[in-house]
């Protein structure tokens, strides 16, 4: 009988110390503001550094059958440098890993407004064009105010902000993996200590 009242104590103890799942809930729901606006303005970049590309394809591909030759090439190298754009907001580690200063806001947002610049360079004179300069001005002036958000936010060490808070969220989830692994050994410690319980 007594053995009977300690188990059933124990047991209440257990079930006052366990996690509801609401607290689980609660914990994995609540995520950071800061790390939700930065990825929707890393999302926006990606998005005009994609228009950049559509746009100086369209341009290269004009220029050839031109016969404009040189700025072709220039408009593939502007292709080609707006690829490394949309690769650094993606944050891909290994990417980091070989261009370390895309990580850096300020290094970024440099690298975005030289791609801006290349991509509003070599204006239609002849003005058979019009829609395609218009997309080239829109996209360059998009992405222009993209790289220097970057920059002054880079200055005001909002990059270094947002990396310690992707940290902190890194480690947090890991936690809440870890408490969830624990609730279910635990639950099937108390199953088993059920089971061979007279």
């Amino acid at each position: 009988m007594a053995s009977e009242i300690r188990d059933e104590e124990e047991m209440n103890i257990i079930q006052s110390q366990r996690p509801s799942d609401s607290t689980l809930k609660k914990l994995r729901s609540s995520a950071d503001p800061v790390l939700i606006v930065c990825n929707c303005f890393s999302f926006i970049t990606a998005l005009t550094a994609i228009l950049c590309i559509l746009v100086n394809v369209l341009s290269a591909i004009t220029s050839f059958k031109d016969g404009s030759i040189f700025d072709g090439i220039f408009r593939c190298y502007a292709v080609g440098i707006t690829v490394f754009v949309v690769l650094a907001e993606t944050e891909w580690g290994w990417f980091f890993k070989y261009w370390r200063v895309l990580e850096f806001w300020a290094g970024r947002g440099m690298l975005q407004i030289f791609v801006a610049v290349m991509t509003r360079a070599f204006p239609d004179v002849t003005g058979k064009r019009k829609e395609l300069v218009l997309l080239h001005d829109i996209s360059s002036y998009l992405l222009l105010a993209c790289g220097a958000t970057y920059v002054i936010s880079g200055l005001l060490c909002i990059g270094s902000l947002k990396r310690e808070r992707q940290r902190k969220e890194t480690t947090r989830e890991q936690a809440i993996k870890d408490l969830e692994e624990m609730e279910r050994r635990r639950e099937e410690l108390e199953a088993l200590l059920l089971m061979d319980s007279p």
